[in-house]
């Protein structure tokens, strides 16, 4: 018998072989094309891009846009400048009354008291005796007025306004002086009920110039002479001068802006603002022994939360940083630290740093050479943070005191120049 389940078999396995031969030929045909088609394309594309310039991939502009509007000047809103006298002013006569004045408290602190003086001045028909500056407050700094500012340019400029001398003439020395602590806030009535005083003495002695003089309701040509006194007058000394402005070219040649950070979180601040926040039980401690032994501040019990929760405190170096990122500034910013020495040194600043670790001072900036002059005289290096804020891009107070509010107003007055203050 024929086993035909045998070569039935048999016949299916060479077809099974066969067909499987043939579609592996069939792939193999397809992939050869594949390649050939794809590399007779790509010499075509390499070709094309031989004879095409090669394009500059523009980076996205949305990253420009924010960066302009973080450094935007703002809106002056059509305001200007407005110091000229009007045409009712007249220039002061020659007075025999002399004025006397003792300036306290810090650099702005005086220098805003001085401005009003000079208006106090001229209310009173008083020739003004070149201030004396305090030496005796918690800074104990033993500057004069010409370690300061500018003598000869003050009298100079406001000789229009009021008469201005260094010192009182030697017949009038060694006269009685009326000692008078002026009421704070006073008006134009006020000062000129005062006037009554020139019946008895030919000098008045002012123990305090801060707030001494009203902000509104003035004559407009007091208010201007007090913008000229703050603005124009009371210009730093030459020394003072030329090393502020180095210090801003210093912080040019390293970015093209900056922004000026007035840190209040020095010893003194929070020790008399008894703020403690994110302080140790030792430096609280060491804060209140210190608040608790400086006579003249009068208010001694501080409960720390209270005055935080109030908006009464600084913000810490931690809270800037994490503000200045919430803003959008990028961490490669420069910051210019305009402040006195830092409470806790490094170990607070280190919580700004870590955020913002292109942070400078004029420690930084300037050599020691050119600060030996400066050494032991609060006032005059606060005035070269003074000068290298105003002048800044951005200024930014940590705290609303009386240097913060005298920056913004002169940015303000140079051209409406941008302020960032935080909502404590």
């Amino acid at each position: 018998m024929v086993n035909h389940r045998g070569h039935h078999h048999l016949s299916s396995s060479r077809n099974r072989k066969s067909s499987f031969f043939s579609i592996t030929l069939y792939v193999i045909l397809i992939f050869a094309l594949s390649i050939f088609t794809f590399m007779l394309y790509s010499k075509d594309v390499l070709e094309d891009e031989n004879k095409m310039p090669l394009l500059r991939v523009e980076k996205p502009k949305i990253n420009k846009l924010l960066d302009d509007k973080l450094w935007e000047t703002p809106s002056s809103l059509g305001l200007q400048q407005c110091v000229e006298p009007t045409s009712k002013y007249r220039d002061t006569p020659v007075w025999d009354h002399y004025m006397t004045v003792k300036s306290n408290g810090g650099l702005n602190q005086m220098r805003i008291g001085i401005a009003d003086m000079v208006a106090v001045a001229r209310i009173m028909n008083a020739t003004l005796v070149i201030p004396q500056l305090d030496k005796s407050s918690f800074w104990q700094d033993s500057s004069t007025f010409s370690n300061i500012f500018d003598e000869l340019h003050f009298i100079k400029s406001l000789e229009k306004d009021v008469r201005i001398v260094k010192e009182l003439p030697k017949e009038v020395e060694s006269l009685p002086r009326a000692r008078k602590h002026f009421t704070s806030w006073a008006g134009l009535s006020y000062y000129e009920e005062m006037t009554a005083l020139w019946k008895e003495y030919q000098v008045i002695h002012v123990a305090k110039s801060d707030s001494r003089l009203a902000n509104n309701d003035l004559p407009l040509d007091i208010q201007r002479l007090r913008c000229r006194a703050l603005y124009h007058a009371l210009r730093f000394s030459p020394s003072i001068e030329s090393l502020g402005k180095k210090l801003v070219e210093r912080l040019r040649s390293r970015a093209q802006r900056y922004i000026a950070l007035h840190l209040r979180y020095e010893k003194d601040m929070l020790s008399f603002t008894g703020c403690t926040y994110g302080l140790t039980v030792a430096e609280s401690d060491e804060l209140r022994l210190m608040r608790e032994k400086t006579s003249h501040w009068k208010v001694k019990n501080i409960n720390p939360t209270e005055q935080r929760d109030a908006g009464f405190c600084p913000l810490t170096p931690k809270e800037v940083g994490i503000f200045l990122k919430a803003l959008g500034y990028p961490p490669s910013t420069l910051i210019y630290i305009a402040a006195g020495e830092i409470y806790g040194g490094d170990t607070h600043l280190s919580e700004l740093t870590s955020r913002f670790p292109n942070i400078v001072s004029k420690e930084m900036l300037a050599t020691k050479e050119e600060l030996n002059g400066f050494s032991n005289h609060a006032s005059q290096t606060a005035a070269l943070d003074y000068i290298v804020s105003v002048e800044s891009d951005i200024f930014i107070p940590s705290y609303s005191g009386n240097m913060a509010r005298a920056v913004e107003g002169h940015r303000r007055f140079l051209g409406h120049r941008k302020t960032i203050t935080p909502d404590r």
